[in-house]
């Protein structure tokens, strides 16, 4: 029996008189100093073997090395992010820089940040792919003159988004002291959560909505790699003899894409990325020597295409620029992050002859072959040629060099949902690796199972990759600038106007999507 009225539990210091005791024990202190105690004694029950939660709770609340929680929300009963006033404590700079892709990285510190060159040559590979040798179709759909005047506004609209998104991602990391940089997803969350009252409450659900769409468009043109390497190696294959159903193809091409994705470091990826851009390049290189050999003249092609083909333009101009899923990503990796952004940074110089490409091929394919220029101006040159052959393998081998790079991102994204769910691995490179395998050979089912797949991810990416590029941008420096009072009407102008032409671009991707599906399985029917 307790014979001192007392608690059998003793409390950190005597209920009725706190301040009292701490000034016993401590000596004479401010506030500060009293506010400097608690903090400490509350790290101290952090530090205790239960793994950094609090006792009879169910919190996930951790703590990293800075003393940060690393958890979006709390479910304890004292829910208090920041303390009252700011409290400093010791901390000791990292020796190695620490991984900032997604705000998470693989839980390791990134020793191999990119230098100028490998950044640059990351984000051309990851914006220059397959969709560049369609842009004769798509110019055939809004005319060659109007055709490469869209293409040159919608690139500085997609240039102008991806320096609106880095403006913001800075801001807030300034804002919130954040310790490694906020990747696309985060910076969202961060936006919603330090706005208006009103749109607080749907910081988290932002959050996670781009993450989804990121894995979703990145996955989905990794699907849709597998089919374009596959197709383009029966077509040469079939010419010479040998004779093979397009799936064994498929299975054969996923050997290498496997051992390619299983590179866990973008430093180590920066060769793949310059192979794939040397043999991009010379794929190009040989296109456009056919494009422009015995060049009809402009007249002959028609100026300003009819209204009702336009939708089909924007759907395969607007997947052209859908890589602002690496804007972040990149410039957190490399050594000198100002260097990303400045006037003759990667971003300005990667994008401008990512733009000058696209209108270029575009152009000189669609002048060469009219109106008969199919989805792919690989397949208008000469079947007989094997210069013209050896193209659609050289690009074919670009592509599949691209795809751990289109990888990188969803695995990023997904692997550190799956360690919080999962816990502490004792191997975590292995199991990092065998997530990869089944992830690659998730994208590798899809591929083969689901007819038309490259329609229905067009479809899916319609909505997907114009939300990244063109919706959220704007709509995340509004909310930015308006929470800072820096709204002006020239801001709200600009962003209202991608805002309305991101829409359009939804709606029509969408459509011309739908279109191409529809059409697709009536011509399978029927043959």
């Amino acid at each position: 029996m307790n014979t001192n009225n007392q608690s059998p539990i003793s409390p950190i210091f005597p209920l009725s008189s706190p301040f009292t005791f701490i000034k016993e024990k401590y000596g004479n202190k401010s506030g500060k100093g009293i506010l400097n105690f608690l903090f400490k004694k509350r790290m101290e029950l952090n530090d205790k073997p239960n793994g950094g939660k609090w006792y009879g709770t169910k919190s996930s609340y951790e703590i990293n090395e800075k003393g940060r929680s690393t958890e979006d929300v709390y479910q304890m009963t004292f829910q208090s992010k920041d303390p009252i006033i700011p409290i400093s404590t010791p901390e000791k700079a990292p020796k190695k820089k620490l991984s900032t892709i997604g705000g998470h990285g693989h839980g390791v510190p990134v020793e191999h940040p990119t230098s100028y060159g490998e950044t640059l040559m990351h984000l051309l590979k990851g914006n220059v792919g397959s969709g560049i040798f369609a842009m004769g179709d798509a110019i055939k759909n809004a005319g060659i003159i109007l055709g490469p005047i869209v293409v040159l506004f919608l690139g500085i609209i997609c240039l102008y988004c991806q320096h609106l998104l880095l403006n913001v991602a800075k801001k807030m990391s300034t804002k919130t002291a954040v310790p490694s940089s906020p990747d696309f997803a985060e910076t969202v969350g961060l936006v919603f959560a330090e706005g208006p009252p009103r749109i607080q409450r749907f910081s988290y659900f932002m959050k996670r909505l781009v993450n989804v769409f990121l894995c979703i468009t990145q996955l989905g043109f990794c699907c849709v790699y597998l089919v374009f390497i596959s197709e383009n190696v029966k077509q040469v294959m079939d010419h010479y003899g040998y004779h093979m159903d397009v799936h064994i193809h498929m299975a054969i091409v996923l050997i290498p894409v496997l051992l390619t994705a299983l590179v866990r470091n973008l430093k180590y990826l920066a060769p793949f990325s310059t192979v794939a851009n040397i043999l991009m390049s010379i794929g190009l290189l040989i296109t456009v020597y056919y494009s422009v050999q015995d060049l009809p003249p402009i007249s002959e092609r028609v100026y300003v295409a009819e209204v009702n083909t336009m939708p089909l333009f924007f759907g395969t101009a607007l997947f052209a620029f859908e890589g602002i899923g690496l804007v972040l990503p990149l410039q957190n990796e490399m050594k000198k992050p100002k260097n990303f952004k400045r006037p003759l940074g990667v971003l300005n110089v990667g994008m401008g002859t990512v733009i000058v490409l696209y209108i270029l091929m575009g152009f000189l394919s669609y002048l060469k072959y009219g109106d008969s220029i199919k989805g792919s101006v690989t397949l208008n040159l000469p079947q007989t040629d094997v210069l013209a052959q050896s193209v659609k393998i050289i690009i074919s081998l670009g592509i599949l060099l691209t795809y751990p790079l289109q990888f990188y991102i969803p695995v990023d994204v997904i692997w550190p949902v799956v360690l919080r769910n999962i816990g502490d691995l004792k191997y975590p490179v292995a199991g990092e690796l065998i997530f990869r395998t089944i992830l690659v050979l998730f994208t590798f089912v899809l591929a083969e199972a689901i007819p038309f797949l490259h329609l229905f991810i067009s479809l899916v990416g319609a909505v997907s990759s114009t939300a990244l590029a063109l919706l959220f941008p704007p709509v995340l420096h509004l909310v930015t600038s308006y929470s800072y009072g820096e709204l002006t009407f020239i801001q709200i102008f600009f962003n209202v106007c991608v805002f309305i032409c991101g829409i359009i671009g939804a709606i029509t991707g969408t459509y011309e999507s739908i279109y191409s599906i529809v059409g697709a399985f009536q011509n399978y029917q029927e043959g």
